[in-house]
């Protein structure tokens, strides 16, 4: 009966994992966020996120960028949690677009590091959770304009259905090693779209986004399989899509290779000590 139990979990957790996949992948409007002011000046004060950044990640140039989360201090984790409570009090619907995106991008990421320290110490972000739901992006953390959201909801329902030119998963870090980098900044009105520019270059032009294995099989990050809509829909638009942001030599190699030999993706936690002994291994 014990032995049945555990098969029945299992299938289930299974089953869930796929349906949790599947639903992370989907970007579909909440028209509820569609409000804004296009002719607004206003700006948010990110000043202390932005100082937790600059004293907490690391930045590599040739890698994602390592959080130092078991040196943060108390006194920092509250700062963190406080601007957090500050950003869920801003009537959001009353700003421009562009300090919109910068809004929900901070508030994902800022909400990700501080579920990270309730839970640290963590191998992956993914331990965040339970059986049946790994990791914390399906659970109520969050609540802005009195909605109560998710971090799936900040993802696929506000950020990707409003913004689709392709950039915004360059910005949403998730805790993993292979999702996009924190920045040492936050974001802001009038440096998002550039920092997500530039945050494709860097990922694209990385190992963690693009690389050819030993045998020269072109191997790309998972995030272009799971959210191929976002990135031209089929392999050919993935292909075009990153080289868009390659450099000259891997734009070249894209264009004389486009078979996609497989895909990776390393959910270990973005940890300073992770991003670092991983460097070390490849090197």
């Amino acid at each position: 009966m014990r032995r049945l139990f555990w098969i029945l979990t299992l299938g289930l957790g299974l089953v869930s994992v796929a349906a949790q996949a599947q639903s992370e992948s989907t970007a579909k409007l909440w028209a509820r966020w569609k409000a804004h002011d296009s002719q607004s000046t206003a700006t948010i004060d990110n000043g202390a996120y932005d100082a937790f950044l600059k004293k907490y990640v690391v930045v590599h140039q040739d890698g994602p960028n390592g959080v130092r989360y078991s040196d943060v201090s108390s006194a920092d984790r509250h700062k963190l949690e406080h601007y957090i409570q500050t950003l869920e009090k801003v009537d959001i619907d009353h700003y421009n677009r562009h300090v919109q995106r910068a809004y929900w991008l901070n508030l994902y990421n800022a909400e990700t590091i501080d579920l990270v320290l309730q839970h640290y110490p963590i191998k992956s972000v993914r331990d965040i959770g339970s059986l049946l739901h790994h990791g914390p992006w399906q659970k109520k953390v969050l609540k802005v304009e009195g909605q109560k959201l998710t971090l799936n909801d900040i993802s696929r329902r506000i950020l990707r259905p409003i913004w689709t030119d392709g950039l915004t998963l360059y910005g949403l870090s998730c805790g993993a090693i292979s999702c996009a980098s924190l920045r040492q900044t936050a974001y802001t009105g009038s440096n998002v779209y550039s920092a997500l520019y530039e945050n494709a270059e860097d990922y694209v032009n990385s190992p963690e986004g693009v690389r050819f294995d030993h045998d020269g099989g072109l191997k790309i990050s998972k995030i272009y399989k799971w959210y191929k809509d976002d990135f031209g829909g089929d392999k050919r638009g993935v292909i075009n899509h990153i080289r868009r942001y390659a450099a000259p030599q891997l734009s070249v190699h894209l264009e004389a290779d486009r078979h996609i030999a497989g895909y990776d993706f390393d959910w270990a936690l973005n940890s300073e000590a992770n991003v670092s002994a991983k460097a070390a291994h490849d090197h």
